[in-house]
Order: structure tokens, then C-alpha cells, then sequence
């Protein structure tokens, strides 16, 4: 029993991620038909909070058992919420100046960031492996970056609106984690979503009138929405529990390749060697972190 709900756990975890890991290239993709950022993140977080509003509504009325929420929960939830519309908003922003499969390895930054606000939170859980783990994930951004490469040159504001993103992700799986974990999977993805939903409001404010046309609300918030607001906190909200925040990290790191590849193939980013080999360092430093080394029955 207990290995069906592991297995389920990581199901739910890898779907949301790989369904993460598709959305800056869709994005990209439509900025490229013309259709701005703006316009597409504030469609994204209305269909979130339309379909959210809608089951969390349903649930209840079907449920007579289900925990309310306490003020302060909510408020926490819509405050770390807006990590959430931070992330979208800094990652697709990222995307205009650099490729896709640069974008998602400054986003997984969150790896060593993660250890980092551990050290701050919890500093006994803190352990030489995970600092190992951490500079292994920086060396292999260095060669997923194309640092290396003569022929290819980032462009700093990319880099900057990536790495901001990571600090949003981080802050986002803190909450993932540990903020109102009462509560149902519903409840708490709805709050969150709604506390993007307020964020994307006021950073992106009268941009967002001038690109939102029925097409990209109907058109791309549907997808964007179903894909970034929707499943997502929903698998992550009912996959971690089961399967612990270690394992599920590690799974969850599967947004790296399943991003890369898409660019790969709706982008046509060529992807070279050294990239691929800088991915497979940062996933071999997302398990160091997060593995558990077993205990020997005693005997």
C-alpha cells in the first residue's frame, strides 16, 4: 500500500512538473505570434482563479467536512501567493532576451537557493552533502549556460529577470511545503493563485489593457491557465504529502529536460553537448541534496 501511494505521489509530482515545463516555450511561442506578455499572464491568471473559485465552491457544497480557513492562513497563503504571479511574470519575462533552455536552468537556481534559505530557516538541517549538492547545481549551470561557448553571448538583462524568478520559485515551494497544509488541496492552491492573480495586477497594471483581446483570454488563457495555474499547485499540493518534499524535489526536477526539449522542439534551440551534459550535473545535484541515505534494520 504504501509503495502505491509513493508511486502515486511521484505521478502527481512529475505530471505538474513536466506540465511547468512546457509553458515558457508556449509563451515564447506566442510572444513570437505577436501576442504580449502581459496580455498572456493576466489570461493565465484569470482562468486560474474563475476554474479554482469554481471547484473550491463545488467541493464545499458537497462537503460538509471540509476545514475552513482561518484568517491568518489565508493571508499567508495569498501573500506567498504572490511569489507564484512572481515567478510567471520574471520567467516569461526572462525568455524575451535569452533561449527557453537557458531560462528554466536560472529558474532551477531554486536548487541551491532552496539549501540557502534552509540554512537560514532550519541551519541544523544543513549538511555537507547538500552544500556539495548546491556548488555541483552552480557548475552545472555554468555549462548549461553556454558559458563556455565563444559563439553565444547572454544577455545580462535575461539573466537578472531569471535569477529573480528562482528567488519567486523558492519562496513558492517554501509554501508548497509548510503554509496551510490543513487545509484542501483546492483551498490552498485557490489562494494562491489568487494572490498571483493580485500580483500580476499591479506589476503588469495598464500593459495588460492594451494586449488582452478575447482571442488571447479564450485562446492561450485556457491552455496557459489549465497548465500553469491549474494542474500544477494541484499535483504538487496532493504529490508531496506522499511522497515527502526530498523525492518529490528530485522529481520535480524533471521541468528541466521536459523544458529544454520542447524549446527543442516548437523553437527549434538547438541544444548543444555541453548543455545537455550541465543538465545532467544539476539533476545528479538535486538528488545528492535530497536522497536520504537508507537506515540498516536493526538486527
Amino acid at each position: 500500500m504504501s509503495l502505491l501511494k509513493n508511486f502515486k505521489g511521484a505521478i502527481y509530482v512529475g505530471v505538474g512538473a513536466c506540465s511547468y515545463g512546457i509553458l515558457a516555450t508556449f509563451v515564447k511561442y506566442a510572444n513570437e505570434q505577436g501576442f504580449g506578455s502581459a496580455g498572456l499572464i493576466f489570461a493565465q491568471y484569470a482562468v486560474g482563479v474563475l476554474i479554482l473559485s469554481l471547484m473550491a465552491f463545488f467541493q464545499r457544497s458537497i462537503s460538509i467536512s471540509s476545514p475552513k480557513a482561518e484568517k491568518h492562513t489565508k493571508l499567508k497563503l495569498l501573500l506567498f501567493g504572490t511569489s507564484l504571479g512572481l515567478t510567471s511574470t520574471f520567467y516569461y519575462l526572462s525568455i524575451q532576451y535569452i533561449p527557453v533552455s537557458i531560462g528554466v536552468i536560472l529558474l532551477m537556481q531554486t536548487i541551491w537557493m532552496g539549501v540557502l534559505l534552509e540554512f537560514f530557516m532550519a541551519r541544523h538541517l544543513v549538511t555537507p552533502k547538500k552544500i556539495l549538492g548546491a556548488v555541483l547545481a552552480l557548475a552545472g549551470t555554468v555549462l548549461a549556460a553556454k558559458v563556455f561557448e565563444t559563439d553565444f553571448a547572454l544577455d545580462s538583462t535575461g539573466v537578472i529577470y531569471g535569477l529573480l524568478a528562482a528567488v519567486s520559485y523558492t519562496a513558492t515551494m517554501y509554501a508548497s511545503n509548510h503554509v496551510g497544509l490543513e487545509l484542501t488541496t483546492i483551498a490552498r492552491s485557490k489562494y494562491m493563485v489568487y494572490g498571483g492573480f493580485l500580483i500580476v495586477l499591479v506589476f503588469w497594471n495598464i500593459q495588460i489593457l492594451d494586449q488582452i483581446t478575447w482571442e488571447v483570454l479564450w485562446k492561450w488563457g485556457c491552455f496557459l491557465g489549465f497548465f500553469g495555474t491549474i494542474l500544477p499547485p494541484i499535483l504538487f499540493a496532493r504529490g508531496f504529502p506522499k511522497i515527502g518534499t526530498g523525492v518529490g524535489s528530485i522529481v520535480a526536477a524533471l521541468e528541466i529536460p521536459v523544458s529544454v526539449y520542447s524549446a527543442y522542439l516548437v523553437l527549434d534551440e538547438q541544444i548543444t553537448i555541453l548543455q545537455w551534459l550541465g543538465i545532467a550535473i544539476i539533476l545528479t545535484a538535486v538528488m545528492l541534496i535530497n536522497l536520504r541515505k537508507s537506515r540498516k534494520p536493526k538486527g
